[in-house]
C-alpha cells in the first residue's frame, strides 16, 4: 500500500506533482493539507495540532468526510513523525514525503531523522523536499536511483557508521566503503548513465540527488 504524507510549512514546488505516482493513501500533516490541495491530492487523514492549517481548508476536508486526528500542542513528537506514523498505522508499505525544506532548520534535521528511524525499515521510503528527491535506505538493503547523466548524488549516512557501501553507475564507485557522519565522503557524487545502484550491508544512508527537480 503506497502512501503520500504531505507537511506544512514552506509549500513544494508545483513541478514535483508530475513525479508522483498513485497512492492507496494520503496524509497531511497541519498546514501540509493546504499544501496537498495546492498539488491536487486529496488527503485522506489530516494529522497535527493544526495551529497552522487555514480555517477553510480544514472545514472543507472535515465536510468532506476526512479523518481528522488533533493532537495537543505539547507533544513528544512533530506533525511529520505524528502523520508518518498515521500512514504506516494504516498499513503503508510504501511511504512517499513531500513538501519545502522551509526556514526551521531543527524541523528539517527532525524529519530525516523519521525517515531513518529503524521502525521503517520494511517500509519504502522517499521524499520530494524543495528541489530535492531522497530515500532512505536501511541495510543490508538496496536502492536504484534514476537521473540524468552528470546528476549529483550524494550518499549521507544517519545514526551512526553506512557499512558496506557499495555503488554501480557513478563516476567514483564505492565498494565495500565505510562512510560515518564525521565524514564528507559520500558527497556530490555523479550519475554517470540513467540509473544507479546503492547496496548497503549495515547502518541507515540517505541517498539524495538534490537538484532532482532542475535541468542541471
Amino acid at each position: 500500500m503506497r502512501a503520500i504524507v504531505v507537511i506544512g510549512g514552506e509549500a513544494p514546488y508545483p513541478a514535483v506533482a508530475a513525479h508522483l505516482a498513485p497512492v492507496d493513501l494520503v496524509v497531511a500533516a497541519d498546514s501540509g493539507l493546504d499544501a496537498a490541495v495546492g498539488l491536487g491530492l486529496r488527503p485522506d487523514v489530516v494529522v497535527g495540532d493544526l495551529d497552522s492549517v487555514s480555517p477553510s481548508a480544514l472545514a472543507t476536508a472535515e465536510a468532506a468526510g476526512t479523518t481528522i486526528e488533533r493532537h495537543p500542542s505539547d507533544k513528544d513528537a512533530t506533525d511529520v513523525e505524528l502523520a508518518v506514523d498515521a500512514a504506516t498505522a494504516r498499513g503503508a508499505t510504501a511511504i512517499t514525503v513531500v513538501g519545502g525544506l522551509g526556514d526551521r532548520l531543527d524541523h528539517l534535521l527532525g524529519t530525516l531523522a523519521v525517515l531513518g528511524a529503524p521502525r521503517l525499515a520494511r517500509i519504502a521510503v522517499d521524499a520530494w523536499l524543495g528541489r530535492a528527491w531522497l530515500a532512505a535506505l536501511q541495510g543490508p538493503g538496496q536502492r536504484d536511483v534514476d537521473g540524468r547523466p552528470g546528476d549529483y548524488i550524494s550518499l549521507v549516512p544517519l545514526a551512526g557508521p553506512a557499512r558496506g557501501v557499495r555503488t554501480q553507475g557513478l563516476r567514483w564507485p564505492l565498494d565495500d566503503a565505510l562512510l560515518t557522519p564525521t565524514s564528507t565522503l559520500g558527497i556530490s557524487n555523479e550519475l554517470l548513465r540513467g540509473r544507479a545502484e546503492v547496496r548497503l550491508a549495515a547502518g541507515s544512508l540517505l541517498v539524495i540527488r538534490p537538484y532532482a527537480l532542475d535541468s542541471r
